[in-house]
């Protein structure tokens, strides 16, 4: 494939001037994130999600500190069918540990919150920050606001008659919402970096574009699989009940045919399956490609680390359901899919940066090794 040689290299200029603490700060709320992601993940494999039963932003923050306060919060948890259908006879002591999970997750989202705005506030004073800055980054915390609310329209479903668990949509809502915060904070905080950047074709940066698009999407099918607790069937790979791709009756009970992508097990972790496939052949494909377009460079580098990282999740995948979900190996899934989604972003933008968007002849030759030093 030809690649494409710029004839007015020029300098790029970032979106946002660097600042040590601002960029500093971005990166706390990016670990922020993926915090709140992990603590989510492990209330969510340890049963905890349902365990506090009402929504109270404010007074919800102090937990129940006397013996007769627990008895209270436990018996609301015992009138629902979460505890009726799967956790009859629990004790005490058993639920405060699913309380403090739920409760913990809770209490980092506030923490976050503060963690968001506060600073946000000091630096827009000080204008350190720009007005199309601050309001770019209050757009992302009314993201995380919605993100709180579907939270607990999440958790409302578990709570509803019948169900001992979180409508698997909702929960692939809500996961889905913090992927996209963590994509839009780890954007900025890239942009945000000082040095230099080797220049490359602005296909590069299309291919990492893909990349991310493709760990979004498997990424919400990962959510349906953790939500419909479809890796707890099917414990057998690459076959799937003996064969690679199950037969029509088996992905396609229900009618209407798309209602089968939401509800049915079997369909939910084959399309799973499927799609990680995909994503590591279309990794391998943007490292090489990337290889022949920038040889040498520092995208080439980070294509090639990305797809290893993608083959090392698909490989935790395969073993998390070979072990049929262990606590430890569904909670590092969820959290490695984070952190790659990150890693892509990361790549992405980079490679965005040392792409200006400047006349360009297409010499049919690779660029240099370590191409032309720009600005970012």
């Amino acid at each position: 494939m030809a690649s494409v040689q710029f004839t007015e290299p020029g300098a790029v200029t970032p979106a946002y001037a660097p600042d040590r603490a601002v960029r500093a700060w971005i990166w706390t709320l990016v670990a922020f994130v993926l915090a709140m992601v992990t603590v989510g993940g492990a209330t969510r494999l340890t049963g905890s999600g349902l365990s506090i039963t009402e929504w109270a932003p404010v007074t919800g923050a102090i937990p129940p500190l006397s013996e007769a306060a627990w008895l209270a919060e436990f018996e609301r948890y015992r009138q629902i069918d979460q505890y009726r259908l799967l956790n009859q006879g629990m004790s005490l002591a058993e639920f405060q540990v699913i309380y403090w999970w739920e409760w913990g997750h809770r209490q980092l989202g506030r923490a976050l919150g503060l963690v968001f705005f506060l600073p946000l506030v000091y630096f827009w004073l000080k204008s350190r920050i720009t007005t199309g800055f601050a309001l770019t980054l209050i757009g992302i915390g009314a993201l995380g606001g919605m993100q709180a609310f579907v939270g607990w329209i999440m958790v409302a479903s578990g709570l509803e008659e019948g169900m001992i668990a979180v409508a698997p949509i909702k929960l692939m809502t809500h996961l889905m919402l913090a992927s996209i915060i963590l994509v839009a904070l780890t954007w900025i905080a890239t942009g945000l970096r000082s040095g230099r950047v080797e220049l490359t074709p602005r296909a590069v940066a299309f291919g990492a574009y893909g990349l991310v698009g493709l760990i979004l999407f498997q990424t919400a099918l990962g959510a349906l699989v953790a939500g419909s607790r479809a890796g707890w069937t099917y414990n057998t790979w690459p076959l799937m009940d003996g064969v690679f791709i199950p037969s029509m009756a088996v992905l396609f009970p229900l009618s209407p045919w798309y209602a089968n992508l939401f509800d049915t097990v079997a369909t939910i972790q084959f399309n799973h399956r499927m799609v990680a496939y995909l994503l590591v052949g279309y990794a391998l494909w943007h490292a090489w490609r990337v290889g022949r377009l920038a040889p040498g460079s520092v995208h080439m580098r980070h294509a090639r680390i990305m797809a290893g990282l993608v083959l090392a999740q698909v490989v935790l995948g395969i073993v998390t359901l070979l072990l049929a979900v262990p606590l430890w190996a569904g909670l590092a899934h969820q959290v490695f899919a984070m952190l790659l989604l990150a890693m892509a972003v990361v790549h992405a933008r980079i490679a965005r940066d040392a792409a200006p968007a400047r006349r360009r002849v297409d010499t049919g030759q690779p660029l240099p090794a370590g191409g032309a030093q720009i600005s970012p």
